[in-house]
């Protein structure tokens, strides 16, 4: 564990810089904070000109408190915080929990590096600035100006806002959603949400991290300490629409934006993405408290038949279709309900389900071998006592002695209900007022234990390229004073890293466009070759199945023309001579240097109307080949890729290959490319491969 940091989170002795006699003043509101929470490991309050606060002695300065300060929480307003830092380097001060706003978030960048500068000289880490402090149940730690600690529990929260802490703090109670820590984060300026994610992957008192996130400052490392926690982390994106999309210069660039990429790195990283605030909340009970579903057996019990056929429409959209239990596992369930319930699943005991039937039915399915995740529902009847349902469900549980199995619980009903259903969770069983949460909860469960399995997938580093040929051609065309590769120049890069493209030729007359097609073969394409013209296609640029030496000519001239009469200032380089590829499934491979998470690569179906379906998903590079496998996939029109209408299927595997190679590429490459796409690339029945048909390469500015 990070030693620094602990002291930061978990200090021993902490100084108010600003403490106040004052009411209502933050720093007299921090002081408070840390007695009535029972910090008991020293609070020292800092202020010249004060002698007691709240019946505690105050220093002048941080220097004339003789014990030893882990943290300071500073509280002074901007301009004299450089002063206070070093002070507190001085005394040996571990971290800074800045609360003082009036930095970057203002436009005041150059005071916060200087904050940051001289903290790290001093081997001090930064909270903040602008936050409204950190809290830890387990440590009796409220340093911050949120109103009391936390309802207790194993999660822990780390969040950019610091107005939604505050209300967090709040939210656990009525929620009844325990949280051991809740830390503000506000600028970022130099502790990180990947530190403190890093961090509390050693805290032996989280058991689940919960983000919420409006923006990072380095997406890789993020993932590099998600990827390493052993814990379960479920984070919520906002401010998605916000995203600063790259100008468009090629299809991806102008599909690319923060919800998709975001998604793709939480992923990539093994984090569960929440959709909402309710759903964080839903998702955090239930990975704090239950181990994740290994296998998609899902059994649902249940004394309705209503909630149980949501409770099915649930399990289909979570992703856990309901299969009906083994005959052998129905014959004993037969034995706990009347002749007219029903075995299959879910098993419904019927509204004259009691204590007995619900205990007995629990038991034996949670211990049976076929089940890998239970759901328990109720409703409330005249005849049963929720409490006493409570109890005997998280009694037939806990006899099992197993405790790799997820449970969740739904009970309907009124104010008994909410007590039941209180109950359950102060004793490790998540519980919801919904049978339709209580299964996504579990689809939740088994989406972690998913992307867990994703983290132990190798990448594969043995792709022999030469890389210099690539930076050569880059360098070139730097010192031509372009950004925009052509399509004979991006094709060769493509080649270097082993994509099959088509055979190409560049032509700069007529007569050698003519040679070159009857070197090639007919039928041939021809298009234009500018760095002035990205998109072909709309300048009329290109003429495809030409058969002849007479067609050959007629489209150079044609497509000069068209080109001069699109953009007459254009850089004509020639005409491109390409052999015409078979016809094939067109699909798309491409790439964005997002700003985040740096080289992203894109799959989707391609061709012209790629931008208008945008079926299309993203990943972080590099990519394993089973990633790549796994993108293919995702995509709505997948199917199609499989043979649909007496089609044969399509070369997956070549193609998942080819997108991770291209991964590769502009991961090498990524300080230099800036856009990318393979449109079309061609695939071809099993066994056949496929083919790069088009390229164009955009460089950093």
């Amino acid at each position: 564990m990070d030693d620094v940091l602990t002291g930061l989170l978990r200090p021993k002795g902490i100084a108010i810089v600003g403490a106040s006699a004052t009411p209502g003043k933050i720093g007299h509101t921090v002081v408070k904070n840390l007695i009535d929470g029972g910090y008991q490991d020293g609070i020292y309050p800092i202020n010249p000109t004060a002698d007691e606060i709240i019946g505690l002695k105050v220093y002048k300065s941080v220097l004339d408190v003789p014990e030893q300060i882990d943290a300071a929480v500073i509280t002074i307003p901007a301009k004299f915080v450089l002063d206070a830092i070093k002070e507190c380097g001085e005394k040996g001060v571990k971290g800074l929990i800045v609360f003082t706003s009036g930095f970057s978030e203002v436009g005041d960048s150059k005071l916060e590096e200087e904050v940051v500068k001289l903290a790290n000289s001093y081997g001090m880490r930064v909270l903040g600035p602008n936050i409204v402090g950190t809290l830890s149940n387990s440590d009796k730690l409220n340093a911050s100006f949120a109103p009391f600690l936390p309802l207790e529990g194993t999660a822990s929260l780390i969040t950019q806002s610091g107005a939604l802490l505050i209300a967090i703090d709040a939210i656990t109670y009525t929620r009844r959603i325990g949280f051991d820590k809740l830390i503000s984060i506000g600028n970022m300026s130099d502790v990180n949400i990947a530190d403190t994610v890093g961090w509390l992957n050693t805290d032996e008192n989280t058991k689940c991290i919960t983000l919420y996130i409006e923006g990072l400052k380095n997406g890789r490392r993020f993932i590099e300490e998600c990827t390493k926690a052993k814990k379960p982390i479920v984070a919520l994106k906002a401010g998605v629409s916000e995203h600063g999309a790259i100008a468009a210069a090629s299809h991806t660039g102008s599909l690319a934006g923060a919800q998709k990429i975001y998604s793709a790195a939480f992923e990539q990283a093994g984090v569960i993405q929440a959709t909402d605030l309710s759903d964080l909340f839903d998702c955090t009970l239930a990975l704090s408290l239950q181990p994740p579903m290994h296998g998609d057996n899902l059994l649902i019990i249940t004394n309705g038949g209503g909630v149980g056929v949501l409770a099915t429409d649930s399990a289909e959209t979570a992703g856990l279709p309901l299969k009906f239990a083994p005959e052998p596992v129905q014959e004993e369930f037969k034995k706990h309900m009347p002749s007219y319930g029903s075995a299959k699943n879910p098993v419904d005991l019927t509204g004259m389900a009691g204590n007995d039937w619900y205990f007995d039915s629990t038991k034996f399915a949670y211990a049976h071998d076929w089940v890998d995740g239970l759901v328990v529902l109720y409703c409330e009847t005249a005849i049963t006592n929720p409490m006493e349902i409570a109890k005997a469900v998280h009694r037939a549980i806990k006899e099992t002695g197993i405790i790799d199995k997820p449970v969740t619980i739904s009970f309907v009903g009124g104010e008994r209900c909410d007590k039941a259903m209180q109950w359950l969770v102060e004793n490790g069983i998540p519980a919801y007022n919904d049978p339709d949460l209580a299964v996504k909860a579990m689809g939740t469960l088994r989406d972690y234990a998913k992307l867990q399995d994703l983290k132990d997938i190798p990448i594969s580093n043995d792709h022999q390229v030469d890389k210099k040929a690539a930076l050569d051609i880059i360098a070139k065309v730097r010192a031509d004073g372009r950004t925009g590769l052509t399509e004979i120049e991006a094709k060769e890069i493509f080649s270097v890293y082993g994509l099959p493209v088509v055979s190409t030729t560049l032509a700069t007359s007529e007569d050698e466009a003519v040679s070159q097609a009857e070197a090639l073969g007919y039928p041939i394409v021809m298009k234009i070759v500018s760095p002035d013209i990205l998109h072909k296609s709309d300048a009329g640029g290109v003429k495809v199945n030409i058969k002849d030496e007479a067609g050959v000519r007629e489209a150079y001239q044609t497509i000069l023309k068209s080109a001069k009469a699109y953009k007459a200032e254009a850089d004509i380089h020639g005409i491109l001579v390409q052999e015409m590829a078979p016809w094939g499934t067109e699909t798309i491979v491409g790439s964005v240097n997002d700003t985040t998470f740096g080289p992203t690569v894109m799959f989707g179906l391609g061709g012209i109307f790629v931008e208008v379906l945008k079926d299309v998903v993203f990943r972080v590079a590099p990519i394993s080949d089973k990633e790549a496998a796994m993108m293919l996939e995702a995509i709505r029109g997948a199917p199609i890729l499989d043979g649909v209408r007496g089609e044969a299927p399509r070369d997956k595997k070549v193609l998942a290959q080819v997108l991770s190679k291209y991964a590769h590429m502009i991961n090498d490459l990524g300080e230099h490319i800036q856009e990318s796409d393979a449109n079309p690339i061609l695939v071809y029945e099993e066994g056949e491969g496929v083919a790069v048909v088009d390229a164009r390469i955009i460089l950093k500015d």
